[in-house]
């Protein structure tokens, strides 16, 4: 295992700046996912680690070795491909022991390796078979053992999971944090899908527009976004511009024009984050938070609301309901059964608890 220390990071391709200013440490044995959406430096912050592109500045160490200009075939990094990158004329076998035959290992223990992997992806009955005749999940697990049989001290994997079908990527999502736990392999994994960086991280840094937003653990990154940016891409939430008012106690007020309402809210780092006197703020509430019923409910932060939409999706059921004719806040209850739905048209009460609301500062650079 390693650690990787990636310390003031910029990759720029002509005028175009891909990562900027990126300093960032991935400690031994951890899954670490590299989260955002498409263009925002993740993958290419992955290739500087793997040596198939080289930093403009900064310098990218595992333990204390520098490896910022060390070719790729010498960093000892199992890499997992979007696409695979399997040899189709090749048999499974012959896939697997691909590293390990360039590494020019003896043939009985090129044998053992591929057949223990095997085993372990539980591929071990495919072994003689042509790559070409397996399905996109098997492909996906060979290409797995490929990266994982020469005994990597860093695994790579680059959106693995993104040509599979639903129910095939929650399969292989249980089955490479499976494998990470039993190899103890230090894992970087990037993806730009909420719910496997959620699922399966141990920590998670969201990027966009080439720059970090933040880091922190699953739970870190969805109850305390650190911006508007972090806020909207890590699930759903309702979001409005809000303007500080007043503190009493341990209340902060601020005003919404929006609602036309002040907003109550608890004073802690929980709900409050960082944030200057000059920036733009933002509430965000998770839908799930929201509470709405029919009766009439007493305190701050309630709001009377026509439902407006009512959408079943099996597990849980979303209401939105429409305040002051213009403004829509989303609710998310688990389905408890039909008798518990509103019907769209009905007049509700919505309670945004003060405790589960949360301000945050527009993020900054580029959109």
């Amino acid at each position: 295992m390693s650690t990787v220390n990636l310390s003031g990071i910029t990759k720029q391709f002509g005028d175009v700046t891909a990562v900027k200013d990126l300093d960032l440490v991935i400690n031994e044995g951890e899954f670490f996912t590299f989260l955002g959406p498409s263009g925002c430096g993740k993958t290419t912050t992955l290739r500087m680690i793997a040596g198939f592109y080289f930093p403009t500045m900064g310098k990218v160490k595992f333990n204390d070795r520098d490896m910022t200009s060390v070719s790729p075939e010498k960093r000892n990094t199992g890499m997992v491909f979007q696409n695979y990158a399997l040899f189709p004329h090749m048999t499974v076998f012959e896939n697997v022991a691909f590293g390990l035959k360039v590494r020019k290992l003896k043939k009985p223990d090129v044998k053992r390796k591929v057949e223990d992997v095997l085993k372990k992806v539980r591929l071990e009955q495919f072994i003689d078979r042509q790559v070409s005749q397996l399905s996109g999940g098997q492909q996906q697990r060979v290409a797995l053992a490929r990266a994982l049989v020469i005994e990597p001290d860093i695994l790579l994997l680059d959106e693995p999971l993104s040509n599979l079908d639903a129910r095939l990527r929650d399969e292989m999502r249980t089955e490479i944090l499976r494998l990470q736990r039993e190899y103890d392999i230090t894992t970087i994994y990037v993806t730009h899908d909420q719910v496997e960086a959620l699922t399966m991280s141990d920590r998670i840094a969201v990027f966009n527009v080439g720059e970090c937003q933040q880091v922190g653990t699953p739970t870190e990154i969805y109850n305390k976004p650190v911006n508007d940016f972090v806020a909207e891409f890590i699930g759903e939430t309702n979001l409005f511009p809000i303007e500080r008012d007043q503190e009493e106690g341990t209340t902060f007020i601020y005003h919404s024009n929006d609602l036309n309402e002040s907003i109550y809210v608890h004073n802690s780092d929980e709900n409050v984050a960082s944030y200057k006197d000059s920036d733009q703020l933002f509430m965000s509430v998770r839908p799930e938070a929201v509470k709405v019923n029919k009766k009439p409910m007493e305190g701050v932060n309630v709001f009377s609301g026509k439902v407006d939409l009512v959408q079943f999706t099996g597990e849980s059921v979303h209401t939105f309901v429409t305040i002051n004719d213009h403004v829509t806040l989303k609710a998310t209850e688990l389905n408890r059964g039909p008798s518990t739905y509103l019907e769209e048209g009905t007049e509700v009460y919505v309670y945004l608890p003060e405790t589960q609301v949360r301000i945050i500062p527009e993020a900054k650079g580029e959109v």
